[in-house]
């Protein structure tokens, strides 16, 4: 039974799992905290978090008899993708491969994203369209999984994030971040409330900015948070609604969506029914920030021989 680790330190999520050919093993992650007010943290702070954070997770779980071990070490496998906060995963991962003489594989937050997708979704797709929606990062992908995984940007956001864009709503509201839990949560015991934001897309591109400049205005007036946040998810829902129509219209292909975005209750029972057929969403659990796609990744690189 070949055992591997996959570690991932994203801005705001520390995460470890170990798979094998039976399944997760382990599944661990620690959020990283974020002040009351606060819209996120600095890549100094972030990164401070998850060194601090790492040798808990590995104490608490006691992880040994390992194979190998899979790191992500950039947001997306393209080349200038960096962000600071990946080089605390990427020394842990180092360090364990050297003192256990162990394979050490490298990979990106975002193909770690896409694998767990497809494997807790019991998916078998090899060519598809990711929706990869979270506060980071609000792309458009032309996936094709093969051997290994090779990804096209052809769209996304031209501003803010969607994850950006529902955790400033939600700040604002008195929500702490990361704000979109909560939000979802409130719009799904809302109901009648008439309070729109227009949405914005054109081709496979979209932009949320002026969105969240007029939900911060409709707060000033003395809306309800409900109200606010009600036509900040539906104006999500519209934007996906539009895109994936476009998407579908010009490549007729899957459309997987995947990220902490997809794993919204409200998208879901607003989305799922109308795009039967066309529409998967991430396994809840699977579809925020977490260490098992990488882990994966790193299984499917051994059972290879690579």
């Amino acid at each position: 039974m070949i055992r591997v680790l996959g570690i991932d330190t994203s801005n705001y999520t520390t995460s470890i799992a170990v798979v094998s050919q039976s399944g997760i093993e382990v599944d661990s992650r620690k959020i990283l905290n974020v002040k009351m007010g606060e819209r996120g943290l600095r890549q100094s702070e972030a990164l401070f978090q998850h060194v601090m954070n790492l040798p808990i997770l590995f104490e608490e779980l006691n992880v040994k008899n390992l194979d190998a071990v899979c790191v992500s070490i950039a947001p997306r496998p393209v080349e200038g993708s960096y962000m600071p906060v990946f080089k605390a995963g990427e020394s842990f991962a180092k360090v364990i491969s050297i003192t256990n003489s162990i394979p050490l594989f490298l990979t990106t937050h975002q193909e770690g994203h896409i694998e767990a997708a497809i494997r807790t979704a019991n998916l078998k797709l090899k060519r598809f369209i990711a929706l990869h929606l979270s506060g980071g990062t609000s792309e458009v992908l032309l996936v094709d999984r093969c051997s290994d995984y090779e990804i096209k940007k052809i769209g996304g956001t031209k501003d803010i994030s969607v994850g950006q864009f529902l955790d400033r709503i939600g700040v604002a509201l008195g929500f702490d971040f990361p704000a979109g839990k909560y939000l979802d949560q409130l719009v799904l015991n809302t109901k009648n409330s008439t309070l729109r934001i227009p949405s914005k897309v054109d081709g496979f591109e979209f932009n949320f900015s002026g969105q969240e400049t007029l939900a911060l205005k409709y707060l000033a007036e003395g809306n309800t948070k409900e109200d606010i946040a009600y036509a900040a998810m539906v104006c999500v829902a519209k934007t996906l609604e539009k895109l994936i129509n476009n998407l579908i219209d010009e490549y007729k292909l899957p459309i997987l969506l995947l990220g902490g975005v997809a794993s919204s209750e409200f998208l879901k029972s607003r989305l799922d029914k109308s795009y039967e057929g066309f529409l998967y969403f991430s396994n809840k659990e699977y579809a925020s920030d977490n260490a098992v796609g990488v882990a994966y990744i790193g299984l499917n690189k051994m059972l290879k021989g690579e």
